[in-house]
C-alpha cells in the first residue's frame, strides 16, 4: 500500500472552489488510474491536503503524470492554489 499526499495553500475563500474539483474528479481518480483505492480531502486551518491510496508507490508517481491529473485536476486547483503544492509518496511497511 502506498499514499500520494498533495498539500496546498488554499485561501479561505477559495477552499469550497478546491473542495469542488475534489468531488469532481474523486469518482474519475477512482474508476480509471491503475491501483487507485482510495481519495481523501483533508481541510486544515493552515492548509488543504489530498490523501491518495493506491497499491503500489509505482501507481502513486505514476497518477502524476496522467491525463486526469495533469489535464484536469492540476488545471482546476491551479488558480486556487498560493505557491507550488508539495508532493510526497509514502509506502506503508
Amino acid at each position: 500500500m502506498a499514499y500520494l499526499q498533495i498539500t496546498m495553500k488554499v485561501d479561505e475563500p477559495d477552499r469550497a472552489a478546491a473542495a469542488g474539483v475534489y468531488q469532481k474528479y474523486r469518482q474519475p481518480f477512482l474508476d480509471t488510474i491503475p491501483g487507485a483505492t482510495s481519495k481523501e480531502l483533508l481541510i486544515r486551518d493552515e492548509d488543504v491536503q489530498v490523501l491518495h491510496g493506491f497499491d503500489t508507490a509505482e501507481h502513486a508517481q505514476a497518477y502524476l503524470s496522467s491525463d486526469l491529473f495533469t489535464n484536469d485536476v492540476f488545471v482546476g486547483l491551479s488558480p486556487l492554489m498560493q505557491g507550488d503544492p508539495e508532493v510526497r509518496v509514502y509506502e506503508t511497511a
